[in-house]
């Protein structure tokens, strides 16, 4: 993709609503623009970014046996008076009524919808295990919308939902969940702790938060170094017989860390089943309740925590899994037909490997060029300068590290396939 040919409306300045640098450079990288309060809009880069993340969380997701489906975002109120939450989710729940004066609401989350396409189609215990995934608008009319992405009225998620026949079963998906939503945040590149946490207004038995650890996270947990115990800060201060500054299991003293919660996985039992009448019959010939967990991650979230865990004070430095390109071609003048015309042949090499390249190739001063490609992220910057005319090297930089080398013509072939082979590249969106 040539700069001149793409959309990138970058800010100089810094935008006076944004609260954290996760907010600031998405607005200033030109991947987001404000459209209301809590309502933003993708831009060409910033949903390259969200097709990455959505198409590493489905391959885990298929990865793990969870099918994918996809949900109306328009609920009826019926179900939710059904199960209970119509009054008891408050403010936050978008409330509207069609023509005919009927209730609906823009949905928060999805767990009375999926449990009545259960009740109408899983009749057998024959029909089970089965676990439904789709990743899908909500809407959360968030009393004080605020650090961009990270607390929007308007956002995307994966949320995924299994019924089973019996406890045991769905310990097994739950665990499945669990270890694909750790391979998740893995291959993404960022680091992040598992958490003992509250099943608060979604319900259930037990549930495990994913923290993405940040200085400017809202969320607080708390881990011992010395057992691995880590819990949200409010499962830890709850816990009976206990200092909230020992660990529960081996006493010893607890660690405080801040950062993002990104997913959240519950078992249900059959908090919903039994509201909702979703029942099967089982292999004893009885009619029993489905047993029931969710799963959900964020995706918007996700691209703001990588922002907020992976930056520096000159802009995004993206994991290459989730970069919206992975080279940055950049010919230091756009006025020099020689320059050019090496640019031209960097460019053919570079899009007949499969690699995402964005060519720099505006009539701008290099300077501008190198601010844009700092604020930008993207991992790998090749420089077409004179050393280029005098010797034929391309100048390559990392942006995560500042670390510089140099490359033939020849030998980008081969770089290209180390750097594949070394991050398990195999993305979506190459051209």
């Amino acid at each position: 993709m040539k700069f001149s040919e793409f959309f990138i409306p970058t800010l100089k300045e810094e935008p006076s609503e944004a609260e954290i640098s996760s907010h600031a450079l998405a607005l200033r990288a030109g991947l987001i623009r404000k459209i209301a309060s809590g309502i933003y809009a993708f831009l060409p880069l910033g949903l390259r970014v969200l097709r990455k993340i959505e198409e590493i969380v489905r391959q885990e997701m298929n990865n793990a046996g969870a099918i994918e489906l996809f949900l109306p975002v328009l609920q009826p109120s019926d179900l939710w008076k059904k199960s209970g939450r119509w009054e008891e989710y408050g403010p936050e729940m978008f409330r509207l009524k069609d023509r005919n004066k009927r209730d609906f609401c823009l949905g928060p989350t999805h767990e009375e919808l999926i449990t009545y396409l259960a009740y109408m189609d899983l009749k057998s215990y024959k029909d089970l295990p089965v676990n439904l995934y789709q990743i899908q608008v909500k809407f959360r009319d968030e009393m004080r919308p605020r650090y961009g992405l990270l607390r929007a009225r308007e956002f995307i998620m994966k949320d995924s939902y299994s019924f089973c026949s019996n406890d045991a079963d769905l310990e097994v998906i739950y665990k499945k969940m669990y270890n694909a939503y750790c391979r998740i945040l893995e291959r993404i590149g960022l680091r992040y702790r598992v958490v003992e946490a509250d099943t608060g207004l979604i319900g259930g038995s037990s549930s495990h938060e994913f923290i993405i650890l940040a200085e400017n996270g809202e969320d607080k947990l708390v881990f011992c170094p010395e057992c691995g115990y880590s819990a949200n800060f409010e499962i830890s201060e709850s816990s009976p017989g206990k200092d909230s500054s020992s660990c529960i299991n081996c006493g010893k003293k607890l660690k405080a860390e801040k950062g993002i919660e990104i997913g959240h996985i519950f078992k249900l039992g059959s908090k919903y089943s039994d509201s909702l009448d979703a029942r099967f019959v089982d292999v004893d010939g009885k009619q029993k309740p489905l047993v029931m967990g969710c799963y959900g991650i964020g995706i918007t979230r996700m691209l703001a925590a990588a922002i907020e865990q992976t930056h520096d004070s000159k802009g995004i430095i993206w994991p290459v899994s989730i970069a919206p390109f992975t080279v940055n071609l950049i010919v230091t003048t756009g006025k020099n037909e020689e320059f050019l015309k090496a640019g031209d042949v960097v460019y053919r090499i570079l899009a007949g490997l499969d690699v995402e390249v964005l060519y720099d190739d505006r009539e701008v001063n290099a300077g501008i060029k190198f601010k844009d490609s700092d604020l930008i992220g993207i991992p790998i910057r090749f420089i077409l300068g004179r050393k280029f005319l005098d010797n034929k090297l391309i100048d390559v930089e990392y942006r995560k590290d500042g670390k510089k080398t140099e490359l033939s013509l020849d030998s980008i072939p081969g770089f290209i396939k180390k750097l594949n082979t070394a991050n398990n590249l195999k993305s979506p969106l190459n051209e």
